[in-house]
């Protein structure tokens, strides 16, 4: 009886021009599988994820291109900074961009970095010299703020029998940028050169030979911004000036899980986030396993171009793109069919911890994997890297689902704002010191412990080991 009076009293207390309480009304109403959502959200988190990679098969090229480095070994150096450009922009401003979705609504921050990726990568892929291509970056990175918004978006446009999937697409949607990108940079850079027949030397193409990826993806961004127009808003704009007054949503739905519940303190308490243990917590496993997954990401490029005697594949960027395109295929089905029912079983803190623990072991057998040739080298080495992004974006996922039941809706943008910036500033290391590690892991092909690549296979480990025993308490602590 009590339920079906707070019920009938939910449906009466909407704010008729609330567009949060649309939302909910929406949600309330509506039965069936969510898809329209679904695929917005995917296709949202897809747009920003692809431009952080793609650069990375034809970068070195491009810094040759520019003729800044003196010597072809300190090509990597200046790469080092065009590639870290992107988070470093992205670490100054992604608490700004969360606190303006908590005041002002996600939508607007999500049009504006989906808008920043058709403006700031075209200008990327045209860049006439290495200054050019460092601004451009760094302001795609400064602009593109909508990681976080788009968290806490998915937590509020879903029901929540589907927020664990919803949150499970942000990830997936975000771990396949991060491999498409990578195989779109290695088989659209240089079209002139690999497809004389489509594209000749004089052609926009041709003297600008890194634009062909850039121009598809804002093509795709552009796409994606327009789609975005037509998002619901999810943020609340009445306002809580008196708990007894309180007559929201938000406030009747907490009200009818605890009969205490006062509106108002409901919104002060634990109003500070760095206080707020669960979610800094899940912030710091999320920067440990996010410093892997990106030194992992340019590790495996590299090995995988490597030549044989340096314990690498001798693969050419044509056959890692295509590694990694059917790493993002079954990185695709795994999430959408099976991660739901693992989070409804274990909960998001096992999921994480089992899924880096089993990654574990198999890092280690890459350096094994490297001796095998032919079509049992392609069979095992696609194997093993649809198992690693299936368990690594598992990983996100659940910590992604811990921050966001860490806070309350007004606090998801800025929350997730927190987190962004602290996992960039970690991602801007990735990458410039796997470079440094992996050019070193080279030079040991004669040591007596793990020797070559084993080593940086070996150090990947003991972070991912880091990353194992911070998931366990008193550390890492689940909102109750």
């Amino acid at each position: 009886m009590a339920e079906e009076h707070m019920e009938t009293l939910l449906k009466k207390n909407y704010h008729e021009n609330c567009p949060g309480c649309k939302v909910e009304q929406m949600k309330q109403l509506r039965r069936g599988f969510p898809l329209w959502e679904l695929c917005t959200v995917w296709i949202v988190v897809l747009c920003t994820a692809l431009p952080i990679s793609s650069l990375f098969p034809f970068l070195y090229f491009m810094i040759g291109d520019f003729k800044i480095a003196q010597k072809e070994e300190d090509i990597g150096f200046y790469a080092g900074f065009v590639g870290c450009s992107f988070m470093l922009g992205r670490a100054f401003t992604s608490v700004a961009w969360g606190m303006v979705a908590d005041r002002y609504g996600r939508k607007p921050v999500i049009l504006l970095g989906t808008g920043s990726v058709v403006i700031f990568n075209t200008l990327f892929g045209l860049s006439l010299n290495f200054w050019m291509a460092i601004i451009t970056r760094f302001c795609l990175g400064s602009f593109n703020g909508l990681l976080g918004p788009i968290k806490a978006y998915a937590m509020e446009i879903f029901r929540d029998e589907y927020q664990a999937l919803a949150l499970s697409a942000v990830s997936t949607a975000w771990g396949i940028g991060l491999i498409i990108g990578p195989a779109m940079g290695g088989f659209l850079a240089q079209p002139a050169e690999k497809y004389p027949n489509i594209f000749s030397k004089e052609s926009i193409f041709g003297k600008f030979p890194y634009f062909l990826p850039c121009f598809v993806i804002s093509l795709f961004a552009l796409g994606v911004t327009i789609i975005s127009l037509w998002i619901p808003e999810t943020l609340h704009n009445h306002k809580f000036d008196d708990a007894s007054h309180d007559d929201s949503y938000e406030a009747l739905e907490a009200a009818s899980h605890d009969p205490d519940f006062d509106g108002k303190a409901g919104r002060d308490e634990g109003s500070s986030l760095l206080k707020n243990w669960p979610l800094i917590s899940s912030i710091i496993v999320y920067c440990i396993f996010s410093l892997h997954d990106m030194a992992y990401t340019e590790i495996f490029s590299l090995w995988a171009n490597s030549p044989k005697r340096y314990g690498g594949l001798g693969y050419t960027t044509s056959e890692v793109g295509s590694v990694l395109a059917i790493s993002g295929f079954g990185l695709l089905v795994f999430q959408l069919s099976l991660y739901s029912y693992l989070e409804r079983l274990l909960g998001p803190i096992k999921v994480t911890r089992f899924a880096a623990a089993l990654a574990i072991p198999l890092l280690s057998s890459y350096p094994l994997i490297a001796k095998l040739s032919g079509f049992t080298l392609s069979l095992v080495l696609n194997c093993a890297s649809v198992a690693k992004n299936v368990l690594s974006v598992s990983v996100i996922t659940g910590l992604f689902i811990l921050q966001n039941q860490a806070v309350k809706q007004h606090q998801r943008g800025a929350a997730n704002g927190i987190a962004m910036t602290a996992m960039s500033i970690f991602k801007a290391i990735g990458p410039a010191a796997a470079g440094v590690l992996f050019s070193w892991s080279e030079k040991r092909q004669d040591a007596a412990f793990l020797p070559g690549t084993q080593m940086i296979f070996f150090i990947l480990n003991v972070i991912l080991a880091i990353g194992v025993a911070s998931t366990f308490k008193p550390f890492l602590a689940e909102a109750k």
